[in-house]
């Protein structure tokens, strides 16, 4: 029986630690059937001669939740090799909601991840209440890449509890209905339950997300829903500050996981330099010490720094800070009419250099000094007027030129004010969060690390 598919001449790297190797690949009936020189017929063949023949990655933390509603690619991460992607990570997420909470919903994802509500409004076709609604609504979407996700905290807790879910312990019977959403959800496909105990998480008006409330009973009770099933993740976005906190944190999950039997992520493991600079250390040993006590707790972590985009137009590190909350509450114009006054500029850059280090949204890579810290504003740049993309960055400076003079001499708050406000268009400023950092010493991640993406139900390593 011929082939549906040969890729013929390429080099194959397949993700098992073997070193590369010039193969053939055969597929039939979506399934790769053959590996080696291959001469059976094939409806299609693809000459691969000087590519790379690769397994699709797993991208295991996303919050594409919004963006499948229009986007059938799932850009840019099909772009570069990704075939799957988890959502709903953190405890956020687009279901279960009742009608009234859509724009909330909507705004917390902005809040979080910079999403523009408008977006969301506009391109989601609201049609479910319930997470098994909001599966199978994905379902019925055309879709390149595979999706799973997780039933979120935040939105659960809003769900059944409503605003009270943002300011109070959940009582007997909030924690039953939740328990039972949980149930029902991985019974209907969801790969499991995410939460949150970041501290960066926080709600439009600068309140703590929903999950940030629930007390650890709480996680116990809707983790034993899935411990009932046997059957399920449990996610987590971390307490990131560091030092005693994060202990705290990793000693309590490290609970949950023996408790429970079921498998646990958290992310990121990162050096951390400017909170606890030996944070890597023990957050790998807590998963080493897991492990051998029988419990399934994996660690997550960017394989790169993480950058963003800002603008006036997005959400900015510094929005929680009161100085900046009444500023950011103007119409753009006047923000930028204030910002060029350098007194306000200067209690603005007073307000967060006083903070304590652990507070500060500056923190990270300067040790304890956060003005020098993340995120650092490697170059300023003056952008087109038109916002279509966050991709168009003229005036880009070359790295010799304005990196390093830029990044010893000029406090990154300070870069940051006086740029927002001397551009006459739309200024956008690209960070790189110091998580972490070269200096010091390099631990290369075991076998086990790929077991994130087993627990997904596939065998290549996750992008994670």
């Amino acid at each position: 029986m011929g082939l549906d598919l040969l890729i013929k001449n390429g080099t194959v790297v397949d993700g098992s630690g073997m070193p590369r190797y010039r193969a053939d690949v055969g597929i039939s009936g979506g399934r790769i059937v053959e590996i080696g020189r291959i001469r059976a017929p094939a409806g299609r063949t693809i000459d691969a001669d000087g590519l790379i023949v690769a397994p699709g990655f797993i991208d295991g933390h996303t919050h594409m939740d919004a963006q499948i509603a229009w986007d059938a690619l799932g850009s840019c991460s099909c772009w570069h090799g990704v075939t799957s992607v988890v959502m709903g990570n953190c405890g956020f997420g687009l279901a279960p909601c009742k009608a009234d909470d859509r724009e909330w919903f909507a705004r917390c994802l902005t809040a979080v991840e910079d999403i523009p509500t408008e977006a969301m409004m506009a391109g989601i076709d609201w049609s479910w209440e319930t997470f098994p609604e909001y599966l199978a609504a994905v379902e019925r979407l055309p879709k390149a890449i595979n999706y799973g996700m997780y039933i979120g905290h935040s939105a659960l807790r809003m769900y059944v509890m409503g605003r009270r879910g943002l300011e109070e312990r959940a009582n007997e019977d909030d924690l039953r209905r939740m328990a039972q959403a949980v149930e029902g959800a991985v019974r209907a496909g969801a790969m499991g339950f995410s939460s949150s105990r970041a501290t960066t998480h926080i709600t439009p008006d600068g309140s703590p997300v929903a999950s940030r409330i629930a007390d650890w009973e709480e996680i116990d009770r809707l983790v034993g829903a899935m411990a009932a099933l046997d059957a399920g993740i449990f996610q987590v976005g971390p307490d990131i500050s560091g030092g005693e906190a994060q202990r705290v944190f990793l000693d309590r999950l490290r609970r949950v996981a023996l408790d429970s039997g079921r498998p646990i992520m958290f992310g990121v493991l990162s050096t951390r330099q400017g909170v606890d600079p030996n944070a890597w250390d023990y957050q790998t040993r807590y998963l080493d010490e897991t492990a051998a006590a029988g419990g399934r707790m994996f660690g997550q972590a960017t394989t790169r720094s993480i950058n963003a985009v800002f603008s006036l137009k997005s959400y900015l590190p510094f929005d929680g800070l009161p100085g900046w909350q009444a500023l950011r509450g103007l119409p753009l114009a006047e923000q930028k009419a204030r910002l060029s006054d350098p007194e306000v500029r200067r209690r603005l850059v007073a307000e967060e250099t006083q903070m304590k280090p652990r507070d500060s949204v500056l923190q990270g890579a300067a040790r304890r000094r956060p003005t020098l810290a993340s995120p650092i504003i490697t170059t300023s740049t003056r952008c087109s007027a038109s916002i279509g993309t966050i991709l168009r960055l003229p005036l880009w400076q070359s790295r010799a030129a304005s990196t390093r003079s830029r990044q010893s001499s000029i406090c990154a708050l300070k870069t940051t004010t006086g740029s927002l406000s001397s551009q006459s268009s739309t200024s956008r400023l690209p960070t790189f969060w110091a998580f972490s950092s070269t200096r010091g010493p390099w631990r290369p991640f075991p076998i086990p690390g790929r077991m994130s993406a087993r627990k997904w139900g596939r065998h290549c390593r996750p992008i994670c």
